[in-house]
């Protein structure tokens, strides 16, 4: 194609477009704004961690106009009595993985690659839609979805719910994984290495890693995400590596989550610059430290008792089960020691295990591990909402204020009283859109 052919072809769109926009200012009406009125029997305030008394929520369209007392009611505004309920963000997940869902019984390898070889990506995309509306049903109305997704198999769901045309929570996406080699696929003989690079974007090298944060931005990540360590393989990104990659990452204007699970791999993360822990199995006081002071957010990927006894039953094992005592005495130790340690906590299940029950709600389940490790209610609330959306970088999420995002849901009962509360989900809605009543 000569340069002057592509300078026309460029062109002509704008030449169309300025030739019809008078017309179109002149046939297409101008939409009517849509408003809606929210009666909260009590509001939680989630950048003060306090709950308020009754409120007034006026939403205007897709975003909250204004909150008060006694506000009143926009002519023609649709009004919805919430006054016996408690009223809160719609909380966030930052840490999930709708495309992907494993049997218990069977392994990570074995299941990696039937997710590639059998699925597909189409089909893991419909099946995660479906998932992505039981995240809607259990109050969490946003998402940050962290790779095993295929080939941007996360990009196309993002898009297809942000235009509507799948219900399901509002998604922040990575793409494929950047990770060292083998991906976290333990068993697999190096001449099938490439199984591995179908799921993850394996790194070999600095500028390997910067062409990686670019070509999964520019393919529609909007959040990188990497691994530190990918266990259960034995291998770790280098610092050279991790570090090209967050001031890629920073270049682009995304911010970057390190799965990192032994205290090697989160110091190194840390010192890289990474925003974001994810697991953080086992870590040191001085890495929480670390932490502390360069303001990276910890995303506890706990279990609670009930989870981890289903967990168990559906393993379907022969013999005794086996004791998991230790492990959850360390991680809500190690839970215990973060808050201490002033470092910001942010909800995120990680739940890729099929438990028998929509995964939603199976997700939400992580709040009550987090609980059985002494987080207050209030705590627990505020890394489900305002905490989490300043990891996400967007302060529409997370809040209930004039010009957030009308992401609002409902619980009956008082979770600093019953933390049950929180499944008593009575009202969900999402970007203006009333999905729950």
């Amino acid at each position: 194609m000569t340069r002057l052919k592509r300078a026309f072809l460029f062109l002509l769109p704008l030449a169309l477009f300025h030739s019809t926009a008078g017309l179109r200012a002149q046939t297409t009406p101008t939409p009517t704004d849509v408003f809606v009125v929210i009666r909260a029997g009590r509001l939680f305030d989630s950048e003060k961690g306090a709950f308020l008394p009754a409120r007034t929520i006026i939403v205007k369209n897709n975003l909250i106009d204004s909150v008060g007392e006694n506000l009143p009611v926009p002519s023609g505004a649709r009004v919805i009595d919430l006054s016996r309920y408690t009223v809160l963000p719609g909380m966030i997940d930052a840490h999930t993985h709708l495309l992907y869902l494993e049997d218990p019984s069977s392994n990570l390898t074995m299941e990696g690659i039937k997710a590639l070889t059998v699925e597909g990506t189409t089909l893991r995309a419909l099946r995660g839609a479906a998932r992505g509306r039981t995240f809607l049903n259990a109050g969490i109305t946003s998402v940050r979805d962290l790779g095993n997704s295929g080939h941007f198999g996360d990009v196309a769901l993002r898009i297809a719910i942000a235009e509507g045309s799948v219900d399901g929570p509002r998604m922040y996406v990575s793409g494929p994984g950047l990770s060292p080699e083998g991906g976290q696929f333990p068993g697999v003989q190096s001449k099938y290495r490439q199984i591995a690079e179908e799921e993850y974007r394996i790194i070999r090298g600095a500028e390997d890693a910067r062409l990686a944060v670019r070509e999964n931005v520019t393919y529609g990540a909007r959040v990188i995400k990497i691994y530190s360590n990918n266990t259960p393989n034995p291998a770790y990104l280098s610092m050279d590596e991790m570090k090209a990659i967050v001031e890629e990452a920073k270049l682009l204007r995304v911010k970057v989550a390190a799965h990192a699970t032994n205290d090697i791999a989160v110091r190194r993360a840390v010192e890289a610059g990474v925003d974001s822990i994810e697991h953080g199995y086992e870590v040191k006081d001085e890495t929480l430290a670390l932490m502390k002071q360069k303001g990276v957010a910890l995303v506890p990927t706990d279990i609670d008792d009930f989870s981890l006894k289903r967990y168990v039953e559906r393993q379907r094992k022969p013999g005794p089960a086996p004791s998991l005592t230790g492990f959850l005495n360390s991680s809500r130790e190690r839970l215990r020691r973060a808050v201490a340690a002033g470092v910001t906590i942010v909800s995120g299940s990680d739940n890729y295990i099929d438990m028998g029950m929509p995964q939603g709600e199976a997700a939400r389940r992580v709040l009550f591990a987090y609980r059985e490790s002494g987080m207050e209610p209030v705590q627990i609330l505020q890394s489900a909402t305002v905490n989490a959306a300043r990891l996400i970088g967007d302060q529409r999420l997370g809040v209930l204020k004039a010009g957030s995002f009308a992401d609002i849901i409902a619980i009956e009962g008082d979770p600093v009283q019953d933390f049950n509360a929180i499944e008593k989900i009575k009202f969900v809605m999402k970007n203006g859109k009333v999905y729950v009543e």
